[in-house]
C-alpha cells in the first residue's frame, strides 16, 4: 500500500507493520467468520474517492462552490463508512462508539484540508480528548494507507489491533493515545510548548470539558498563550441524558471565557460555511481559541439522532436502514451476517452466567427499600458520574430519585461530595464509576479517610475481562484505594466472584448498622463488566447459595487440595475452578481459595497456605500493584515461615500486557485463562 505521510508526527512509529489483507492476521480474522463473508462485497466503499483537498486558511477567506462540493462529498463518504464499520462492532457483539466520530467529521475534513495546504504550520494530527471516537483515527489511517479498509470490519475484535481507544505503538498510523475524558488538553499544551511555531488542533466534547483537568489546562494555555485550537462537539448528550437538564449552569462557552480564552466562537456544526469561517478565524490568530459546534448527536440517523443511543455503536436495526437510504445496500447486507464470537471453552463447576454489577445496584435498592423514607432521605446520598446505566445505580435513580444526584463526568468532585455527605457519623455517601477511574480519585480517597467519611463505593468494569475499550479502561490498580495508614479510618476492598456472593457482600457492607454489625469508613465493592457464572460445589449445589454468610476479611475454600492452592477472586475464580477440576482429572490435587476481601490478610488462611506445597495467586488486577504484589510478604510474615517451616512455592499470574482488544479474549491475552493456569501449576509442581 502507498502511504500518505501527511498526518505523520514526531510520535510516528514506523516499526509497526501495516494492516494488510495478505497478512496472517487478516487470514485469522477472516477465519473467525467461518466463510460467511465469501459471497459478499466485504468492504463496499471506495475510499480512493476521498478528495485530498488543500485549503490555506490563512489566505482563503471564503470557500468556493467547488470546495464546498468536495468537502460535502468527503463528509458523506466518511460518515457512511464510520456508520458501517462501527456497526460491524455492534453486529459482532464487540460494541463501540459511532456518534462522536460521526458528529465530528465536518471539522476533521476541514482540518485535513488545512494540514495538506500548510503542512509546516500545523502539527498535522487530529488529537482527540474523547478517545472513544477512535473510529476517526482508524478511518484516517485507512485513507493514509496504513490499514487496509477490509480490516475496519473487525473493529474492536480481539487481536485485530483496532481496540476501542487509540493506542500509540499498537495500531499503524496512530499518532497518540487517548481515552480517559479530560486527559488530553494538558498533553496538548506540552505539545504546543515543544512546537511553538505550529498550530495544534484538539478535538473535544461537552463531556470532556466537564473534567477538572481541563480547567487547569485552560489556565495554563491562556497564561502561556499557547497556540492550541479547540474544536468542541457540543451535542448536549452524554450517556445518561442531557447536561442542560441534569447539570444546570454548565456552559462550555462561558467556562472557557472565564478561564481567559478571548476567542470562543459558537457555530452550527452542520452549517459548513459557518463552521469554516469559525475554524479559519481561530486558526489565524495566535493563542488558545475554541470553536463550539452545536449539533444533535448523530444527525441524520433515524431513531438515533439526538439520543444517547448514538454514543455507543449504532445498533444494526438503525444502521441497516440508514445505509440503505444512503445507497449502500451491500453494506447493509454485510451487517446481517452472524459475526458474534464467544469463549470456546466449556467450563467445569459452574452454573448460569449473570452480571455482578447489576446485582450490586439491585441489592442497594433493596436495602434502601427497607429504610423509612425519612431515614433514606436524611442519611443517604447517591451520586452518579454519567455511568449509572453501566454501574446499575440508575436502578436507585429510578426507584428513589429524591436521594439520587445525577451529575456529570466529574469523578473527583463527585466522590468528594459523597465523602463530604458521609462525614456525619450517621450518614453515608454512595458513589459509583468504572474501576479505571479510581486512579483519578486517589488524593480524594486519602482526604475522605482523614475526614473519617463513610462512603460505599461501587467500581464496576474492574480487571480486563470484556474490556474491548482496552488498556486505558482497564481497572487494574484497584489496590490504590487502600492507600492509608494502618491506624487510619477503616478501608475495605471487596471483589466477589458471582452474583450470589455479590448480593451477600453488599447486604453485609452497605448498611452503616446491621444485625450485630457496623460498617464505617470507605467500603469499595469491585465488579466486572462481564457476566460471571455461579460457582458450584462438587455435588452440584451453589457455593454461595442457601446458608452462606459473607464475613469481611475471611478467605473461603472453594475446593480443598493436597498439592497446594490457587488463590483468586473476581472473574478469575471460575477460570481457576475449571483449572482445578481439570488438573484433578490428571491426578494433580490442587485446591482453590476465593479471597473476596482483597486488602486483609486472613491469618488462619495464610498459615494454611504457607505450609502447603504451592501457592499461586491468579488475578485480573495488575501484576505490579495487585494482590500478588503483596501476598508473598504476607506469606513470609506467617508464624509458619517465622518459625523456619518449609514455605510454599509462590507464583503469581496477573494482568501484565497492554490490551489485545476484544472481550473474552483479554483473559487469554493476559494468561489467566484455565489452560495457562494449569500449565503454571504443573510447572511449579515439576510435572
Amino acid at each position: 500500500m502507498t502511504i500518505d505521510t501527511t498526518h505523520q508526527s514526531f510520535a510516528h512509529d514506523g516499526s509497526i507493520p501495516n494492516l494488510t489483507v495478505d497478512s496472517e492476521l487478516y487470514s485469522q480474522l477472516r477465519a473467525s467468520l467461518n466463510g460467511s463473508d465469501e459471497s459478499l462485497d466485504i468492504f463496499p466503499f471506495d475510499l480512493s474517492s476521498y478528495k485530498k483537498i488543500t485549503i490555506d486558511p490563512f489566505t482563503t477567506t471564503k470557500l468556493t462552490d467547488e470546495q464546498i462540493a468536495d468537502i460535502k462529498h468527503n463528509i458523506d463518504l466518511c460518515r457512511d463508512v464510520i456508520v458501517f464499520f462501527t456497526s460491524c462492532g455492534s453486529a459482532s457483539g464487540y460494541g463501540g462508539h459511532t456518534g462522536g466520530a460521526f458528529d465530528t467529521v465536518p471539522e476533521v475534513v476541514l482540518f485535513d484540508a488545512f494540514f495538506r495546504a500548510c503542512p509546516n504550520k500545523f502539527v498535522p494530527v487530529f488529537y482527540d480528548e474523547a478517545g472513544h471516537r477512535v473510529a476517526t483515527q482508524y478511518l484516517m489511517a485507512a485513507l493514509d494507507g496504513y490499514i487496509a479498509p477490509e480490516f475496519l470490519r473487525f473493529y474492536r475484535k480481539g487481536g485485530s489491533k483496532l481496540p476501542g481507544h487509540p493506542e500509540l505503538g499498537l495500531t499503524p498510523g496512530i499518532q497518540f493515545s487517548s481515552g480517559r475524558l479530560g486527559h488530553m488538553w494538558g498533553t496538548i499544551n506540552g505539545i504546543a510548548m515543544a512546537n511553538p511555531d505550529k498550530v495544534i488542533l484538539m478535538l473535544g466534547s461537552d463531556g470532556s470539558e466537564m473534567e477538572g483537568n481541563n480547567a487547569e489546562a485552560a489556565r495554563l494555555a491562556v497564561a502561556q498563550n499557547l497556540n492550541v485550537k479547540l474544536v468542541l462537539d457540543d451535542n448536549d448528550i452524554t450517556i445518561t441524558g442531557h447536561p442542560s437538564e441534569y447539570l444546570k449552569g454548565f456552559n462550555i462557552e462561558k467556562t472557557l471565557e472565564g478561564h481567559g480564552l478571548e476567542t470562543v466562537l459558537t457555530v452550527n456544526g452542520e452549517n459548513l460555511e459557518e463552521l469554516y469561517e469559525a475554524c479559519r478565524a481561530t486558526v489565524v490568530v495566535n493563542g488558545p481559541t475554541a470553536v463550539v459546534c452545536k449539533r444533535s448527536m448523530a444527525p441524520g440517523i433515524n431513531d438515533v439522532e439526538g439520543t444517547s443511543h448514538g454514543h455507543d455503536a449504532v445498533a444494526i436495526k438503525s444502521a441497516i436502514p440508514y445505509l440503505e437510504s444512503r445507497g449502500h445496500p451491500k453494506a447493509a447486507e454485510y451487517l446481517k451476517l452472524e459475526t458474534k464470537t464467544k469463549d470456546p471453552r466449556q467450563y467445569s463447576g459452574i452454573g448460569a452466567m449473570d452480571a455482578m454489577r447489576k446485582t450490586v445496584g439491585q441489592t442497594v435498592v433493596d436495602i434502601l427499600g427497607a429504610m423509612s423514607p425519612e431515614d433514606r432521605k436524611e442519611k443517604v446520598m447517591v451520586i452518579d458520574s454519567d455511568l449509572g446505566g453501566s454501574t446499575s445505580f440508575n436502578k436507585v435513580q429510578a426507584k428513589y430519585p429524591e436521594i439520587y444526584v445525577q451529575s456529570g463526568v466529574m469523578e473527583r468532585g463527585n466522590f468528594a461530595a459523597a465523602a463530604g455527605f458521609g462525614m456525619h457519623p450517621e450518614k453515608q455517601g454512595v458513589f459509583s464509576t468504572f474501576a479505571a477511574f479510581l486512579e483519578m480519585c486517589c488524593s480524594e480517597i486519602t482526604m475522605a479517610r482523614l475526614n473519617r467519611s463513610n462512603v460505599f463505593l461501587h467500581f464496576s468494569h474492574s480487571g480486563v475481562d470484556d474490556m474491548a475499550d482496552n488498556t486505558c479502561h482497564f481497572g487494574i490498580n484497584n489496590m490504590f484505594a487502600d492507600n492509608g495508614l494502618e491506624d487510619g479510618y477503616d478501608t475495605k476492598l471487596y471483589f466477589p466472584c458471582d452474583v450470589l456472593q455479590a448480593k451477600k457482600v453488599v447486604e453485609r457492607t452497605f448498611p452503616l448498622k446491621g444485625d450485630g454489625f457496623e460498617n464505617q469508613g470507605l467500603r469499595f465493592v469491585f465488579t466486572t463488566r462481564s457476566k460471571t457464572p455461579i460457582l458450584l460445589k462438587e455435588d452440584g449445589s451453589e457455593v454461595y447459595g442457601d446458608g452462606y454468610e459473607f464475613v469481611p476479611g475471611k478467605d473461603e475454600v472453594v475446593r480443598e487440595g493436597s498439592d497446594g492452592y490457587i488463590v483468586s477472586f473476581g472473574d478469575a475464580v471460575y477460570r481457576c475452578l475449571d483449572a482445578v477440576e481439570s488438573l484433578k482429572k490428571e491426578g494433580i490435587n490442587v485446591g482453590l481459595i476465593n479471597k473476596p476481601t482483597l486488602n486483609v490478610a486472613d491469618a488462619d488462611m495464610m498459615e494454611k497456605l504457607a505450609s502447603s506445597g504451592i501457592c499461586l495467586v491468579v488475578e485480573p488486577l495488575g501484576k505490579k500493584t495487585g494482590l500478588g504484589s503483596k501476598f508473598g510478604s504476607w506469606l513470609l510474615a506467617t508464624n509458619h515461615a517465622q518459625s523456619g517451616g518449609a514455605l510454599a512455592k509462590f507464583g503469581h499470574i496477573a494482568t501484565h500486557h497492554e490490551g489485545g482488544g476484544g472481550l473474552w479474549e483479554q483473559a487469554y491475552h493476559q494468561g489467566y485463562d484455565s489452560e495457562s493456569v494449569q500449565a503454571r501449576v504443573k510447572s511449579m509442581l515439576g510435572k
